[in-house]
Order: structure tokens, then sequence, then C-alpha cells
């Protein structure tokens, strides 16, 4: 008869697979990517920005812990502690969500796999990060506040962007359109589907690069900036109207004149005023670069929804490297 304490029993190695499953705590965690609609750069001045959830991409999490502390993700796979500098917003977002659910950092592995493209101005590590801070709350049982949460995303996006305004970590856990100002943000209402797409120019974007060309701007032409910030905060508003009476034609006219003014500052770049121009040479009712620009994407407002595939052609055929359709449904 088998004694039950015996290493080599197998009733004991049953118990040991029992214990190590318990001990491997799995968290998983699914978060959206995200996209400025208008008030880039503005918002960083006090104005409002619109922003739209953007479900057809993804970045998933899986967390493990009492695990060795190890990074698997298409960036970088093997060890956190000699993690490279491009996933230090990964180890920030480990690091501060271990101290509020009592893990050790050092005892965490995490699997990511996303779909959101990197410094294409979706929201990609806002979203890793959100996953991340998601699946270490199911690990964990720890029930965190939505506060709570926004403050752990905003620790991983202080390392990926220095002062991030909040309005990633905001969006990419939200299944609305959001007005985001000074910190807080109000959900807004859609009085009609709209269609859109997100084209990619195949060059990353610049964020931090730009944030201080228009801060070095307005020092030298402080009136220039200064109006070109003012208008843009005023064309979100009236975006914000036309999304809630349904105006297309007033929303896309929006856009247009926003992209006019982020020109003014120096924030867009030839290869998004070429995808600018191609996506109203296609019947776009309005178009304009999103994120920080020298880089990145532009969104453009279909004539309706339904000539949002035909818009998302012509846009691939003037170069886009990648194009991402989606409907605002009405609230």
């Amino acid at each position: 008869m088998n004694h039950p304490l015996h290493p080599n029993t197998p009733d004991t190695a049953a118990l040991r697979l029992a214990r190590a499953s318990e001990v491997r705590s799995l968290g998983h965690g699914e978060v959206h990517g995200k996209v400025i609609l208008i008030g880039e750069h503005a918002v960083v001045y006090g104005q409002p920005a619109i922003a739209l959830p953007v479900t057809s991409v993804t970045a998933q999490v899986e967390l493990r812990r009492y695990d060795a502390a190890h990074i698997d993700s298409d960036l970088y796979v093997g060890l956190s502690t000699v993690a490279p500098d491009e996933v230090e917003p990964v180890r920030a977002a480990v690091r501060a969500v271990s101290r509020v659910v009592g893990f050790a950092e050092d005892e965490v592995g995490v699997t990511i796999r996303s779909t959101i493209p990197v410094a294409r101005g979706l929201g990609s590590s806002a979203a890793v990060a959100a996953a991340i801070v998601e699946a270490a709350s199911e690990a964990s049982g720890v029930d965190l506040t939505d506060d709570e949460r926004y403050e752990l995303i905003q620790t991983s996006e202080r390392i990926a962007h220095g002062t991030p305004s909040g309005l990633d970590a905001r969006t990419v856990v939200s299944d609305v359109p959001l007005l985001f100002q000074q910190g807080e943000t109000t959900d807004l209402t859609v009085g009609a589907e709209f269609g859109f797409v997100i084209a990619d120019t195949g060059n990353a974007s610049a964020t931090a690069p730009a944030l201080a060309g228009v801060r070095a701007l307005l020092a030298t032409e402080p009136e220039m900036v200064e109006d070109a910030i003012g208008r843009l905060g005023e064309l979100t508003l009236q975006a914000r109207d036309a999304l809630a009476a349904g105006d297309a034609d007033l929303l896309g006219a929006s856009l247009n004149e926003a992209h006019t003014h982020l020109g003014r500052i120096d924030v867009s770049s030839p290869e998004l005023d070429s995808l600018v121009e191609a996506a109203r040479a296609a019947g776009a009712l309005g178009a304009k670069l999103t994120g920080g620009g020298l880089g990145g994407c532009i969104i453009a407002l279909a004539a309706t929804p339904a000539a949002s595939g035909e818009l998302a052609d012509a846009l691939t055929t003037a170069g886009a490297a990648r194009v991402w359709s989606m409907t605002l449904k009405a609230s």
C-alpha cells in the first residue's frame, strides 16, 4: 500500500499537480484600441478632445503568478530583468499592479498578443497596460475600482509617453465615444451611424518630438499657436454637436478644418497629407491626421457607413500600409 506522504506515490504526485495548478494562478485580460477623432495636441493645453473605441484591434494578456519574471510579446521574449528599454512600459505596469494586488514582481510572467500596431496613435501601450491590470485583478481576486485601474494604466503610460493626457487610458476601457478635457471624461451621444476608415502611412508617429515641436513653436510664435489651439477646441465642440445630431456633413467639415490647424503647428507630414487628400478625392466627407502626428495614421469619415469599404480600398491604392474600417453606432 502506498504511503500518502511518500514522494513517489501516485496520490502525492496528483496532490503536487493540484497544488501547482492552484499556485500558478492565471489571469486574462483583453482590451481594445482607440483613435482620436479630433482635438489631439490641443488637449495638452486644456482644450477638449474626442476619442472613439476601436474594437477591431485588441491587446490580450495572460498573467501567471509564481512563474519566472518572463515576458513573451511581439517586441521581446525573455526575462523581464534584462528586457530592453522599449518594453519598460510593460515592466512598469507589472510592477505597479503587483504592488496593489500583493504579488512580488519577480514571480509574475506575462504573455502579450496584440493586433494594435505600435506607434500609430491607436493606443497600443495603454491597451497592453490595461489588459495587464485586468489580468492581475482576475489572478489575484482583487476587485479594482475604475480610478485605481486608470492610475495603474497611467503609471505605464508615463514611461511610454512622458506626460500623457489620460485620454488613451480612459478610451481603451470605454465602449462609447468620450469627450475628454483636463482629465475629465463625458460619454457622448451619437445621433446616427457614422462610417470611418483609419489608414496607416507605414511610418511610426512621433508623439514626443511633435509635442516638443509645438512647445517650441508656442515660444516663438505664440499668437499663431494659441489661435490654432483655440480653434481646434472650438472644432472639437462642433464635432461633438455634429455627432449628437447625426450631421455627417458638419462632422466632416470639422475634421477637414482641424487637419489644417494641425498642419499650422507642424505636426503633419507629407505622407499624412497625401492620405488625407486621397481620402477626400475618394469621397470622404472629412479626413485628418490622428494622434501624435509626424507619421502614424489618418482618420477619414465616409459619406455613408456603406461607403467605408470603397474608401478603404481607395486609401490602400493610394499607398496606405494598412486600413481599418469601423462603424460608430447610434446611441
